[in-house]
């Protein structure tokens, strides 16, 4: 997949359609971190513009709809004044985003934002326990079906590395810039068994092969290991 010629087109659409109301156009997530696979990975794009009111929502619509249309996830549109109060409702996004982004359009202005850290850890636990919830709920309905265990644990693990590195932020530890690093810290420091995760990671960079994945053991594994961490967030 080539992300800039994509990105790039996307771009240029919404400069044509949004005028000088577009502010800022920043990429973020794995496509910024050089983490970025192609079969795995979505291209997230965070749009800042001056107004938004009902109209402007329409003018930028079939740019907007365009994109998802090629089954990319629907950017991320604030204005600059909403960018900056949100910070304390959105601290994971916006943490991630200031620490890892690239400008696409417009001037940075990510680097200086004060993202409240009070808000964080109740953030971190409930996007935990959301997302186990839902991956116990997923399991239960394809539990017969090895290629579809495998395939929600890979399309799982990148979101729960996210948070496996808040955890270690949380925890008052300085994270590392790769997905297995922190995987292999946070297992040592919460007692977990982290090897389903780094063979889930193999996988998505194509050093492994998806079929080596024990969908019974492989699950059991994962899910314990997010429980861990779970039960560790909540009592910090």
């Amino acid at each position: 997949m080539d992300v800039e010629k994509y990105t790039a087109e996307f771009v240029d659409l919404l400069k044509q359609t949004a005028g000088a109301n577009l502010e800022c156009v920043a990429l973020f997530g794995s496509a910024a971190s050089g983490e970025f696979h192609p079969d795995f990975s979505d291209i997230n794009l965070l749009c800042v513009m001056r107004e938004l009111s009902a109209a402007d929502l329409v003018r930028i619509a079939p740019v907007i709809n365009d994109w998802t249309k090629k089954k990319f996830p629907a950017p991320l549109i604030f204005t600059h004044a909403e960018l900056k109060h949100a910070a304390d409702i959105f601290a994971i996004e916006l943490l991630d985003i200031r620490e890892r982004h690239r400008i696409l359009h417009g001037e940075g202005i990510f680097a200086n934002m004060h993202v409240p850290m009070g808000m964080h850890r109740i953030q971190l636990e409930h996007n935990l326990r959301t997302k186990l919830l839902t991956l116990r709920q997923t399991y239960m309905q394809i539990v017969n079906d090895a290629n579809r265990v495998r395939r929600l644990m890979l399309d799982s693990v990148s979101n729960f590395a996210t948070l496996f590195r808040h955890t270690l932020i949380t925890m008052g530890e300085q994270p590392k810039a790769g997905k297995a690093e922190n995987i292999r810290t946070l297992a040592e420091k919460t007692q977990f068994d982290p090897g389903i995760f780094l063979q889930l990671l193999q996988v998505r960079a194509r050093t492994a092969k998806e079929s080596e994945i024990d969908p019974v053991t492989g699950f059991e594994k994962y899910l314990a290991g997010i429980e861990k961490v779970v039960q560790t967030v909540d009592a910090l």
